[in-house]
């Protein structure tokens, strides 16, 4: 049905999905750090996480990655010959998609963060601290789960385009579902099946995550007052 390229179109959605969840662990990161960054009493630190998040959601996807991967390349191999350097530095797409989309998507996560932390009552953490809690243990058992149970629904929303978003590292040469189904298209010159089948993979995907998000919600719920099970 798939001329033989169902292999390819395999192992092309195998790297869609691991390059999603990478860049997904970069952007939880920098969502942390930005939303910490905004909250804190530092008008330093304030104004670079505004800055941020500002820049990135202003600017296309798209440009952004075009800028780190093209013209990143063409800064470090500038830099680089500078030092005496002679031999051409490539950028592996892999990691410059990563890089790119865990830095866009952690703006946003940085605003979905920053609601949440502001969500949480702040007498609680007041009545931890006067148990005598460290810093770090009201974070991870008083903060973070009230945190992530308000979270919750824009990082399901975030990662969901996230994951749709990574068809665009395939325009910088990275062998992804799209880069695949691109050529076999070209191939067969059958695009509607090949890129109608990267659709059915991208659905799949996005509807596993919304079950996993949903039984997340679900226990996360437990216990609280007005939640429906």
């Amino acid at each position: 049905m798939l001329h033989g390229y169902g292999a390819s179109l395999a192992e092309g959605a195998l790297m869609t999905l691991v390059l999603a969840l990478a860049s997904l662990g970069i952007a939880l990161a920098l969502g942390l750090l930005g939303a910490l960054a905004k909250l804190s009493r530092s008008r330093l630190l304030r104004g670079l996480a505004q800055s941020y998040t500002t820049t990135i959601r202003a600017v296309p996807d798209l440009v952004l990655m075009l800028l780190v991967f093209f013209g990143g390349q063409a800064l470090i191999n500038e830099i680089a010959l500078r030092l005496g350097h002679q031999d051409y530095i490539d950028i592996n797409p892999f990691a410059a998609g990563v890089a790119t989309i865990g830095f866009i998507f952690g703006a946003y996560l940085t605003e979905t963060f920053r609601g949440a932390f502001m969500a949480v009552p702040p007498g609680q953490r007041e009545a931890a601290q006067a148990f005598g809690m460290g810093a770090w243990r009201v974070f991870s058992r008083i903060v973070a789960p009230q945190m992530l149970r308000h979270a919750l629904p824009a990082l399901a929303n975030n990662w969901l385009v996230l994951l749709k978003s990574t068809a665009i590292v395939s325009v910088i040469g990275l062998t992804d579902l799209m880069h695949r189904a691109g050529l076999a298209a070209g191939a067969t010159r059958e695009p509607f099946l090949f890129y109608g089948t990267a659709a059915l993979v991208y659905l799949a995907f996005t509807s596993v995550s919304e079950l996993g998000f949903a039984r997340l919600s679900r226990r996360l719920a437990i216990g609280v007052k007005g939640s429906r099970l």
